[in-house]
């Protein structure tokens, strides 16, 4: 089993959405949820590219939540909680 991290710049990004989108008061609890898998799992996520390329991710508890992060040898480190709308999002083509 791997060890999931969620790094402090994950947290702050996650702490930021909570407000300005007016998440549920849950929404951490959700986030761990959706986190589990990768612990037996965790290449699961899409591979990401261009200046995400070694990044992968996976959508949060909602569709629009973008959960990127990065697989070494130990464990998995989640860097970035991100709305998947926005053109600067991870998964953007731009």
């Amino acid at each position: 089993m791997t060890r999931v991290v969620v790094m402090p710049t994950a947290a702050e990004d996650l702490a930021r959405l909570i407000v300005t989108h007016s998440l549920p008061a849950d929404t951490s609890e959700r986030v761990k949820r959706s986190l589990r898998p990768l612990a037996d799992f965790p290449l699961l996520g899409a591979a990401l590219e261009g200046r995400w390329q070694g990044f992968r991710f996976i959508l949060g508890p909602w569709r629009w939540m973008v959960i990127v992060y990065l697989v070494d040898e130990e464990q998995v480190s989640v860097v970035t909680v991100q709305d998947g709308r926005s053109s600067r999002a991870p998964t953007s083509a731009g």
